[in-house]
């Protein structure tokens, strides 16, 4: 007798890394109910599952009290602006898909008796003191700085994820997501990566902010999706780091994607953004020793498929 298939809500499945999660979960024989108000997210991410009997997408804010009917194993909620250039423009709209979003989708995976999956983020660090950044850090975090928008949204949001879990015993999951690049980045997403990559292709000078020292860490977006299906079906309930631990300056970032993609630059350096951290690295050695995950994608050949799909968008 076949296995009945499980129902993943994928809230903010029309995203970068949402919509990589809808083909995984896809791709593993299982249905998807993808839910996005498409502010950040784009059709163009799910348009070839939206013909797969198995997938089904709602144009939704969660931030609104919202139902989804049937059955729902799995609620996954990936909706955020996540970009500094994204969560600026949408400061209200960050705060409140990190708050009554996140409780939103916590009633209704209370109500579905489902496993509930946050998208957290390495920004609940801050501007770190503590290097690589593990866990059980609290974070240096300016509370109504500009980028408190985007940073204290997701602290509440693990903050009430805990509380469900706790009082109402929800099954909940917490991955805090670092620096995570590849294929359906938005293509003046503001971010490093994309940044460069739009910067060389469009051969404009590469823009470093600050002295390009400060430090960052770059997963490809397989690897990550692989941990996130990890630590879904693990039974870690406290927060997990989720990235790559291999640490480069800004500045080695934009050597290594000019040999990639065999073009030479000029650099062009900036005031540094305010509150830019400084320095980023996970600790994941609890993914590693719990999951037994790790990335394997490294960053030149996650680059050159990075910036393959940035060719084919021109």
């Amino acid at each position: 007798m076949a296995q009945k298939r499980k129902v993943y809500l994928i809230i903010g499945g029309a995203g970068f890394i949402g919509s990589h999660l809808c083909d995984r979960i896809i791709q593993d024989g299982q249905k998807v109910v993808c839910v996005d108000n498409l502010i950040t997210g784009s059709r163009n991410n799910i348009k070839h599952l939206l013909k797969n009997k198995n997938f089904s997408f709602f144009k939704q804010d969660v931030s609104e009290k919202f139902t989804i009917t049937g059955p729902i194993d799995y609620v996954l909620h990936f909706a955020s602006p996540a970009s500094p250039v994204d969560y600026l423009k949408y400061p209200i709209e960050t705060l409140k898909v990190g708050s009554f979003g996140t409780y939103n989708a916590l009633e209704l995976a209370k109500e579905k008796k489902a496993r509930f999956f946050l998208a957290s983020t390495s920004e609940v660090y801050g501007d770190p003191l503590v290097h690589p950044q593990v866990e059980s850090y609290w974070g240096n975090v300016n509370p109504i700085g500009i980028r408190s928008v985007y940073d204290e949204s997701k602290r509440f949001a693990e903050a009430i994820t805990m509380a469900y879990q706790r009082e109402h015993k929800v099954e909940t999951r917490i991955a805090r997501i670092f620096n995570t690049y590849g294929p359906r980045m938005q293509t003046l997403d503001g971010r490093v990566v994309p940044n460069f990559i739009y910067q060389l292709l469009h051969k404009k000078p590469l823009t470093v902010y600050g002295t390009g020292k400060q430090t960052r860490s770059f997963c490809y977006v397989d690897d990550l999706v692989e941990g996130i299906v990890r630590l879904l079906h693990s039974n870690i309930k406290t927060p997990v780091n989720l990235g790559n631990p291999l640490e480069f300056t800004i500045l080695e970032l934009a050597q290594i994607i000019q040999k990639v993609a065999r073009t030479k630059c000029r650099i062009v350096k900036k005031p540094l953004p305010k509150d830019d951290p400084k320095q980023r690295k996970p600790n994941i050695s609890l993914a590693k020793t719990k999951l037994k995950w790790k990335p394997a994608v490294n960053v030149k050949q996650g680059l050159s498929q990075a910036i393959a799909w940035f060719e084919q968008q021109m």
